[in-house]
């Protein structure tokens, strides 16, 4: 059982060192599905059939003892799948080794470990400097069987059935059937909870207040997120006192956006598919990822505190739609370099592919059966990215709210400028891919001093901004570029300086 009851000293300390919005700008989170990123008994060859939808092994002790595999690619975060007790059983569709079927709020999912597990794991990851965000789901519980069937006392703390809402199918096309009918299939429904109601939102809130304080949590992304009636969420943010990302899963920046009115942030979604409308093909559409810069800017509250994303859990690998390796080297330099905190995907970093089918489950690979190989192309990319987004946060205190800008676009190429003038980078992103020609881009407005030079930090190569500040820059073989004077790297690490 969750220890809910704390020492007021306990309670006053987490207040205190509550990680604020703020402080979750300058991190950079790597995220982690538990059943599949390590096991306790530390294996690279347990098999991990993704088909079948069922517990593969991975452990909140298996994370703990992976913890420099992630701080090697330079993440100062990680997120991982949801911790409350699931359907333990077996049903038509699959195992709840994902979380998301709930039934004991107050409860651990034992498959993933003991309470002393998570708390190992919560302390390593303090101890190393980072932080932890923990995925919770405020909007329903699992059940196995019809939805004539639910027992409501099986549930926990919600436990009885006026705290839901009657079961309905959801119609996507209307937002009050969203946030009122039910979720999963008609073998294992999705009870969902009455959080408009006073009785259920004052035990939901003061069930995360204590979850967050019992666990020296750092932030929560909110499962479900648009299925919950937006008043809810900021009671709940009031509750808990540290960064909360929602998860509205939809392309329109103007029904995300408005959810931020209420929450720190939400995932980034409309991006997420403009980055795949603009890398999935060397036709694809760049100059809809640069008008989505400015239109997320135009429409979000506050685009910096945004999780942006190219893969996760939930949508297809990006690898499974377009395999070219330099392809992938420019989503994942956008996704870290733009604005928002950057989130990669367990096995983004491997250049996962979802063998076997697209999305949900084979998108969902055991990450051990790639040898944690550090050695990999896109892990080498994922450090060199992570760490000059570091360097300037520690070097321009605008950087992190500086909001990302694109000053150059054609069909194949976007540039962008982020950070301070005289302290600006400079990334270059193209969809030509490896088989691309090579060709030479001139990039204006980059607010960089005249006849000063620069450092390409993913190759080290030189180039001096002409006398307006632009940059020509050398494109080959669709790789990205990205650009930072050469004497604001001293002490960096980059490239020998």
């Amino acid at each position: 059982m969750l220890p809910l009851l704390l020492a007021v000293s306990a309670l006053w300390a987490q207040h205190v060192l509550a990680a604020t919005p703020a402080d979750w700008r300058s991190r950079s989170i790597y995220q982690v599905m538990t059943d599949r990123f390590a096991r306790t008994d530390g294996s690279t060859t347990a098999s991990c059939d993704t088909s079948q939808q069922d517990y593969c092994g991975g452990t909140w002790a298996g994370i703990a003892n992976h913890l420099s595999y992630i701080q090697g690619m330079g993440f100062n975060a990680i997120w991982i799948s949801p911790i409350t007790m699931n359907l333990q059983q077996s049903t038509s569709d699959g195992t709840s080794y994902h979380g998301y079927w709930q039934q004991d709020m107050n409860s651990l999912n034992t498959p993933f470990g003991s309470e002393n597990d998570l708390q190992n794991l919560i302390s390593a990851v303090h101890a190393a400097g980072m932080y932890i965000m923990v995925d919770v789901v405020f909007n329903h519980g699992g059940w196995d069987g019809a939805p004539s069937s639910v027992d409501y006392g099986d549930f926990d703390p919600l436990n009885e059935q006026s705290m839901y809402h009657p079961y309905c199918a959801i119609d996507y096309s209307n937002q009050t059937s969203v946030e009122v009918c039910w979720g999963g299939s008609t073998n294992v429904p999705l009870p969902d909870f009455r959080t408009e109601a006073s009785n259920v939102a004052s035990t939901l809130y003061s069930w995360a207040s204590n979850f967050v304080s019992t666990y020296n949590i750092d932030g929560l992304r909110l499962d479900s997120a648009s299925h919950v009636n937006m008043g809810f969420w900021s009671g709940l943010e009031s509750a808990v006192g540290v960064y909360c990302v929602g998860e509205v899963y939809d392309d329109r920046p103007s029904y995300v956006c408005p959810y931020q009115e209420n929450l720190d942030a939400v995932l980034n979604y409309p991006t997420y598919y403009n980055i795949t409308d603009a890398f999935a093909s060397t036709s694809g559409d760049m100059y809809g990822l640069a008008n989505n810069i400015n239109t997320m800017k135009s429409t979000c509250k506050d685009t910096t505190l945004l999780g942006s994303f190219s893969e996760n859990h939930d949508v297809p690998r990006f690898a499974q739609q377009n395999g070219d390796i330099n392809a992938a080297k420019n989503v994942l330099t956008y996704t870290i370099l733009a604005d928002g905190i950057p989130i990669i995907y367990e096995g983004q970093e491997q250049h996962y592919n979802s063998e076997g089918g697209s999305g949900v489950p084979y998108n969902r690979e055991a990450l051990w059966l790639s040898g944690y190989n550090t050695q990999a192309t896109l892990y080498t990319t994922v450090a060199q990215l992570n760490q000059i987004r570091n360097h300037a946060i520690y070097i321009d205190s605008e950087y992190l709210t500086y909001q990302n800008w694109p000053i150059y676009t054609d069909t194949t190429t976007v540039a962008m400028r982020k950070g301070a003038d005289g302290k600006a980078m400079i990334t270059v992103v193209s969809n030509k891919g490896s088989n691309g020609a090579s060709y030479t881009q001139n990039i204006p407005n980059t607010g960089l001093p005249a006849n000063t030079e620069t450092t390409e930090i993913l190759s080290c190569a030189s180039l001096t901004t002409g006398s307006d500040g632009s940059l020509t820059v050398p494109m080959a073989q669709g790789l990205p570029r990205v650009y930072y004077i050469t004497s604001a790297l001293s002490q960096s690490g980059i490239c020998g300086h």
